[in-house]
């Protein structure tokens, strides 16, 4: 099959207080995307990057406070997904924090349903009232899901942009006390760290696509940090014991065998806490497996 890979980079670090994601996108072209996935097949169109409101120049306090700048940015990111998948292209975002899936997951989901496959140790699920530090990386897939924030909710149309039944959460293992009963209430399915270490990452991979088999394409949102900090040391927020590299390769490689990725998002990766841009090649090799790329 011809792919055709849109790059879109997205230096958005207004979701966190943490700086540095906003450097994501050049860690990731500087390890060799592009080449990469020319490597397994892909016509590759990179396309530069969003404009993003300038941090220094919005309000000092952060949090809730850039609020309209996120859903700015997240208009654009949303503009930018639809005119790649008009045009047949994969569109492939490289954030950028996770906020940027405010956009993403509404380009992918506006001609129809489809499936969302979040990778994350976090659950992304709080809302303004719930959160304990107004963080908006900490409340995309809630807002996605018609949760929180009207302003996050109706970020490129109105309302909830995919249903409960299809989100699959799979490497969580770091909730806020008043997110966990939100996520269990949603009905999104949920794969923590202990599913996949009683179960094997096989098993819960499988039945991760069988429960979006419905749908007839999937977005996957990528968060580096859902990787063990041992292996992927540069991110915002770091959780010990999570994927191992080749957990996350074979969770990526079913996938790419067995459904049809429309889109992706790739979060979170912070230059400044990384060694040697180790961060950013392995998720030029993670996103190299979700595309396609096998070992035989």
């Amino acid at each position: 099959m011809d792919r055709v890979v849109k790059i879109v980079g997205v230096p958005l670090d207004l979701g966190q207080s943490r700086r540095g994601v906003d450097m994501g996108p050049s860690a990731l072209r500087y390890a060799g995307l592009d080449d990469h996935l020319r490597q397994i097949g892909c016509r590759v169109r990179d396309c530069g990057n969003v404009e993003i409101p300038v941090r220094d120049e919005l309000p000092a306090e952060g949090g809730m406070a850039f609020l309209p700048a996120v859903v700015e940015a997240c208009t654009a990111v949303y503009e930018a997904g639809l005119e790649a998948i008009a045009e047949g292209e994969i569109p492939v975002f490289l954030g950028g924090d996770h906020s940027i899936a405010l956009g993403t997951v509404a380009a992918a989901t506006e001609r129809g349903p489809a499936g969302l496959l979040w990778i994350d140790a976090h659950g992304d699920f709080n809302t303004p009232s719930t959160s304990p530090t107004g963080n908006l990386h900490g409340m995309p897939l809630a807002a996605l899901t018609g949760q929180g924030s009207s302003q996050l909710v109706d970020i490129g149309r109105p309302g909830p942009k995919v249903s409960a039944e299809n989100v699959v959460l799979v490497g969580l293992r770091s909730l806020d006390f008043a997110e966990r009963s939100l996520l269990r209430a949603s009905g999104i399915t949920v794969f923590t760290m202990r599913e996949i270490d009683e179960q094997g990452i096989g098993q819960v991979a499988n039945q991760a696509i069988r429960s979006l088999a419905h749908l007839a394409r999937i977005h996957v949102s990528l968060d580096m940090d859902s990787l063990d900090p041992t292996e992927a040391p540069g991110v915002g927020t770091p959780v010990p014991g999570g994927l191992t590299y080749r957990e996350a390769h074979v969770l990526l490689e079913l996938v790419a065998a067995s459904a049809n990725v429309g889109s992706v998002d790739v979060v979170e990766i912070n230059p400044i806490l990384d060694y040697q841009n180790r961060t950013a090649k392995i998720c030029v090799e993670l996103v190299a497996s979700l595309l396609g790329q096998t070992i035989y």
